[in-house]
């Protein structure tokens, strides 16, 4: 349930005032179906908070008690652009012992989510229909997930729109502030010049290691590929251009289900890169 706390400094205020939206809302308009399903939801599945200028932001000094919320105490799995929930209801449903929070802000997209938990009877889901850092700086306080998800975020992958994109340095720090030490951040994405703003992102941040620093480099790497056969609609570069030298791919994270978005980036022959980023406090 919400609480209502003292504000926050006018500087933090200031600071969400800055952030560019990693987001562009498309409609938000529902179906008479949609709409029942998230009335039945709201206050249950589905968060009722305060919002402030904006629909997708949280009023000031709101916060939220996740252990009464649940009705209990319990590792919190984050996941950050959620659409219909098909990752997220499928590891709820793999990992009943485990607390997840949706965040996703596309409506419709969060009616079909709530309506999947209550067709599957998945009671250890919430969502919140707001702007992920929001949720990071507003919602969880220091060190209270135990890990964070981030799996294909739009990639904005023409170049006059990549400052919108979500995984950006001042969004690293608000993953590291909410994830304790030896918590994990884990991304995917099937474009690669977005897999590798992510892995610099990871490694320009103190508050992370990379625990697969140069696994998948050179002829292994899926970017190598990508840039060699020209699977992104661009022209294949040369041997020595193609070569990813640096490597740090994740694993396929097994928790993670094939989702029908990835299935369509497959077979439209793109390559999956998973990262993985663990927070170490020194």
């Amino acid at each position: 349930m919400p609480e209502q706390s003292q504000p926050s400094a006018p500087q933090t205020a200031a600071t969400h005032r800055r952030r560019p939206l990693s987001f562009v809302r498309r409609s938000n308009r529902l179906s008479p179906r949609r709409q029942r399903a998230w009335d039945a939801a709201l206050g249950h599945e589905l968060l009722d908070l305060p919002h402030g200028e904006r629909d997708t932001t949280v009023a000031e000094g709101i916060t939220v008690d996740w252990d009464r919320e649940f009705g209990r105490s319990a590792p919190l799995i984050v996941e950050i652009g959620s659409g219909s929930g098909e990752a997220v209801a499928h590891a709820a449903a793999a990992h009943p012992e485990t607390n997840f929070l949706a965040v996703e802000v596309y409506r419709p997209g969060v009616a079909q989510l709530v309506s999947r938990l209550r067709r599957e009877g998945l009671t250890n889901v919430r969502v919140a229909c707001l702007d992920a850092t929001e949720v990071l700086d507003k919602l969880l306080t220091a060190g209270s997930a135990s890990e964070v998800w981030i799996f294909f975020p739009d990639p904005w992958h023409k170049k006059k729109h990549t400052k919108r994109r979500l995984v950006q340095p001042a969004f690293a720090e608000a993953v590291a502030r909410v994830l304790p030490d030896g918590g994990v951040w884990r991304l995917a994405t099937d474009w690669s010049g977005y897999a590798a703003q992510m892995r610099e992102v990871v490694a320009g941040s103190p508050a992370f290691v990379n625990p697969h620093e140069g696994r998948l480099a050179g002829e292994e790497s899926p970017l190598t590929q990508v840039r060699r056969l020209g699977l992104e609609k661009e022209e294949p570069l040369d041997d020595d251009e193609a070569i990813d030298p640096v490597g740090g791919w994740a694993p396929r994270f097994s928790g993670r289900v094939q989702t029908d978005f990835e299935s369509k980036a497959l077979q439209a022959g793109r390559r999956i890169f998973d990262l993985t980023a663990v927070r170490h406090i020194s």
